[in-house]
C-alpha cells in the first residue's frame, strides 16, 4: 500500500476518527479521574514499567472500542450496497482487505503509540532508571488493539447488520471485565483460569513498581493476537460461508497454542525486575536502581536514624535502612528484620515525611514496622505503640508525619500516658518492655501495645 492509496484509504474511511477517539478518550480517562494511577510509587509518570502497565489497563475499555469501531468499518461496503459490485472487480480480494486492515492497523497503532509518548515525556525527567524492558509491554497492547480492529472488520463484513457493531463492542468488554475480575478477586485461581485471563489484551491495576510482566506472558498474548488477527483478516477477504469458517481457524489456533505458553502460576504471571530491585547505596542507607533518584535525600535522615536507634537500643538496633525489595502476595503477613530497617516509599508514614521527620519515620518503621496484612490499611494498637516507641527513642512525645488533626488527639490520649509510665521505669524496665514490643512487631505475633504496658491490656 502506497502512500497515495493510504492518503485516499484515510479520507474515505473512519480509520482517523478511531485513532482520534482511542487518544483523546484515554488521555481524558487519565487526566479527569483521579485515580490509582496517580499516586504514589507506581503513578503512571513515574516510572517507565509502570507507565506501560498503565496505558495498558486503558484496555480494557480502548480493546472494546477498537473491536467495535472495526465491525463499524467492516460494515462499509454493505452500507454503500457495492459489495456485489467489488466480487466481479480483477483485483483481489485479500488486496482489498490489505488496504482496508492495513490503514485502520496504522492509525490505531500511532494512536497507542501517542498515548505512551505523552506518558514517556513526563516520566523521562522523573527518573533515573531507564531501561527497554517496558516495550515488550506496550508493543503488545498496540497489537491488541490493530488485532481487535482487524478481527471486528472480519465479523462486520461476514455478519452484516447495523447490530454487529455495537454486539461485539459490548461482547469484547464483557470478556475482558470477566477475565479481569477472575484475577483480582483476591481467591487463588487455578491454573487453567490463570492462563485464560491472560487472554485479555487488558492488565489489572499496578501493585509494586517493581513487578513486570513475564517473558512467556508476552509470548503468549502475541501468538493469541496475532491469531486473532489473521481470522479478521481471512474474514475481511472471504468471500464464501466456507472460507468463512476456515477462517476461524487462526484464532483457534493461536488459543491453544497461547493457552500452553501462558504461565498457569500466577506468581509467574508477574516477576519482580532484577535489575530495578538491584541496590543501590549510601554507606548503610539503600534504595532500589527504580528510586535512586530519591537516595540523596534519604542518606542523612537515614544515618541518623540509625544513630538514634543504636543510642536508644544499644547493640539490639539496627544496623542498616533499605528499600523493601520483597513482593509478597496481596493479605499475606509482612516480614521484618530486626538488623535491617527496612521501608516502603508507599507507606504513608515514609511518604509524608521530608528531613527531621523522615527521620522520625524511620525510626518508627525500625521500632514498628507493621504488621497489616499486604495491600490492607489500618489503624489500631501498632499506631499507638509506634508512636509511644518514637517518643521513647527521641526523649519527647511527637505525631509522626501522616497523622491528621482527628487522629492526632486519638493517638496522643492514649500514648501519652503509656509513654509517661514508661519513662518513669528505671531504665532496664523500659528496655525490657520496649524489645518485648520490638519482638512482637518483628514477628508480627503479639500486641505490640500490650508489650508496653508490661503484658496487661488496657
Amino acid at each position: 500500500m502506497n502512500v497515495r492509496v493510504l492518503r485516499i484509504e484515510l479520507k474515505r474511511s473512519i480509520a482517523p476518527w478511531a485513532g482520534a477517539v482511542v487518544v483523546t478518550s484515554a488521555l481524558a480517562f487519565l487526566y479527569l479521574v483521579n485515580a490509582a494511577w496517580w499516586r504514589g510509587t507506581t503513578a503512571w509518570t513515574a516510572q517507565w514499567t509502570s507507565m506501560a502497565l498503565w496505558t495498558r489497563a486503558l484496555l480494557a475499555y480502548l480493546w472494546p472500542l477498537a473491536v467495535g469501531l472495526g465491525a463499524l468499518q467492516g460494515l462499509r461496503d454493505h452500507r454503500s450496497k457495492v459489495s456485489e459490485l467489488l466480487t466481479t472487480t480483477s483485483r483481489p480480494a485479500w488486496h482489498r482487505a490489505a488496504t482496508l486492515a492495513g490503514t485502520t492497523a496504522i492509525t490505531l497503532a500511532s494512536a497507542f503509540a501517542l498515548l505512551v509518548l505523552v506518558g514517556a515525556v513526563q516520566v523521562l525527567p522523573t527518573t533515573e532508571y531507564t531501561h527497554l524492558g517496558w516495550l515488550p509491554i506496550s508493543l503488545v497492547g498496540a497489537l491488541s488493539l490493530v488485532a481487535g480492529a482487524v478481527l471486528g472488520m472480519g465479523a462486520g463484513r461476514a455478519l452484516p447488520s447495523a447490530l454487529t457493531p455495537p454486539a461485539l463492542a459490548m461482547g469484547a468488554f464483557v470478556f475482558t471485565i470477566l477475565l479481569r475480575l477472575s484475577t483480582e478477586s483476591g481467591v487463588p485461581t487455578a491454573s487453567v483460569v490463570n492462563r485464560v485471563s491472560l487472554l485479555s489484551p487488558a492488565v489489572g491495576r499496578v501493585r509494586d513498581v517493581l513487578l513486570t510482566l513475564s517473558a512467556a506472558v508476552h509470548l503468549g498474548q502475541t501468538i493469541w493476537l496475532l491469531g486473532m488477527a489473521a481470522t479478521g483478516f481471512a474474514l475481511l477477504a472471504a468471500a464464501t460461508p466456507r472460507a468463512r469458517l476456515l477462517a476461524l481457524t487462526p484464532v483457534l489456533a493461536g488459543a491453544a497454542i497461547a493457552l500452553l505458553v501462558l504461565p498457569s502460576d500466577p506468581r509467574r504471571t508477574y516477576v519482580v525486575d532484577e535489575a530495578a530491585a538491584e541496590l543501590v547505596c549510601d554507606g548503610p542507607v539503600c534504595v532500589t536502581r527504580t528510586h535512586q533518584a530519591r537516595l540523596a535525600d534519604l542518606a542523612g535522615p537515614g544515618k541518623e536514624a540509625l544513630r538514634l536507634l543504636h543510642d536508644a537500643l544499644g547493640e539490639q538496633a539496627p544496623a542498616s535502612v533499605r528499600e523493601n525489595s520483597a513482593v509478597l502476595p496481596e493479605g499475606s503477613t509482612p516480614q521484618w528484620s530486626g538488623k535491617t530497617v527496612l521501608f516502603d516509599f508507599d507507606d504513608d508514614i515514609v511518604a509524608a515525611a521530608k528531613g527531621e521527620e523522615l527521620t522520625w519515620a524511620l525510626i518508627a518503621k525500625g521500632m514498628v514496622p507493621g504488621c497489616s496484612p499486604v495491600g490492607w490499611s489500618s489503624f489500631g494498637n501498632d499506631d499507638i505503640a509506634r508512636t509511644v516507641a518514637v517518643g521513647w527513642a527521641l526523649g519527647d512525645l511527637r505525631s509522626l508525619p501522616r497523622t491528621g488533626p482527628a487522629l492526632r488527639h486519638e493517638v496522643d490520649a492514649k500514648a501519652r500516658p503509656v509513654w509517661t509510665e514508661l519513662k518513669a521505669l528505671p531504665r532496664s524496665e523500659q528496655l525490657s518492655r520496649i524489645n518485648a514490643m520490638r519482638a512482637a512487631a518483628l514477628s508480627c505475633k503479639g500486641d505490640t501495645f500490650d508489650a508496653l504496658n508490661g503484658g496487661a491490656s488496657r
